[in-house]
């Protein structure tokens, strides 16, 4: 509205400079018609601005707009048709789906896919809380002595809802516009990994059955994470989530007993493990593969070429995001995070 009120003023001050209607309409890029009505109205007038009450009246009024939004805000899993029904109900207003879209586009409320996170109890909030507190003074030097560790699973044929397709009225079913799902993914790999600011270990993949406390300890932490450990010197830690093979009474014993640090890792935390963002790089590399990989031993091949082009200098920059983690967790009281 403000723009046309100033877009108006030029055509005016063009005119009364003595520059015809033909000028004025291409210098300020508008149609002859639109220059020929401002000035009427100017003359009529003596105001640029629209005639009260000219134009299409609205078929809602300001206390039903204010309704929508505060139904909106209350209810933020609502749809439009719900609201739709509900001013109906109410105020016995009918509109359309468009026109509640409008309103609310109007006081900048916007339909978003919601965020997603594991559900956090008040224990898990307590916990992840005095975790960051604990932890918000470390100092980038002190996150470097971290071995950040996680398993991760890739299916054959997975879709992480990601993908759009660019398709016209009418072709939502059309052959090159549709996408073909398979069972259970087609299989899929598990596997293992640790990261830190200085260099990653290589990919575990965890085949033959499920992960347990001995086959984590003989397979993951005797060939792997222990040699990483001691790459980072006497005051490295290792971190793990809560995950039953991983506090196992096995694993613990074992721990103790070679001397491994361990992190405190609060339960239900992937935002705080930056691991998590490693996977999502090297998941989005795996699905640009083209052509797709059609057997989990591609599959397997595919992930262990990908993780080895990832710079070191995209996990170290990931890393430096710790202590705005630990931030993001106080200022959260302990609940979910951006990251």
């Amino acid at each position: 509205m403000v723009d046309k009120v100033i877009k108006a003023s030029k055509i005016i001050a063009l005119l009364e400079e003595g520059c015809n209607q033909c000028f004025v309409a291409q210098r300020l890029n508008v149609t002859r018609s639109t220059v020929q009505r401002t000035w009427q109205r100017y003359q009529e007038t003596g105001s640029v601005k629209r005639r009260p009450g000219s134009g299409r009246k609205t078929c809602t009024e300001p206390r039903d707009d204010r309704f929508l939004v505060s139904q909106a805000l209350r209810n933020r899993k609502s749809s439009y048709v719900d609201l739709k029904n509900t001013l109906e109900e109410v105020r016995n207003v009918q509109i359309s789906l468009w026109t509640v879209r409008r309103r609310l586009l109007a006081a900048n409320i916007h339909s978003h896919r919601p965020a997603r996170g594991p559900k956090l109890l008040r224990g898990h909030r307590v916990a992840r809380l005095s975790f960051a507190r604990n932890c918000v003074s470390w100092t980038h030097e002190d996150w470097d002595r971290v071995l950040f560790s996680d398993e991760a699973r890739i299916s054959l044929h997975g879709e992480d809802r990601r993908r759009r397709v660019l398709r016209r009225r009418g072709e939502r079913f059309a052959e090159a516009c549709f996408e073909e799902i398979t069972s259970y993914g087609g299989g899929s790999v598990m596997f293992w990994a640790g990261i830190n600011s200085m260099d990653c270990t290589e990919l575990v993949f965890i085949e033959n059955g499920t992960l347990t406390g001995h086959r984590y300890i003989t397979e993951v932490l005797i060939p792997y994470a222990q040699p990483a450990l001691t790459a980072l010197g006497e005051n490295s830690i290792f971190m793990d989530d809560n995950a039953r093979a991983h506090r196992s009474g096995g694993v613990d014993a074992y721990m103790l007993e070679v001397g491994i640090r361990r992190l405190d890792w609060p339960a239900r935390s992937p935002d705080l493990n930056p691991i998590e963002h490693v996977w999502d790089v090297l998941k989005r590399r795996v699905r640009s593969v083209q052509p797709a990989p059609q057997t989990i031993r591609g599959l397997k091949n595919v992930i262990t070429a990908e993780w080895e082009r990832i710079p070191q200098e995209t996990i170290k920059d990931i890393l430096t995001s710790m202590p705005r983690r630990m931030q993001a967790v106080i200022s959260a009281r302990g609940g979910h995070t951006q990251y």
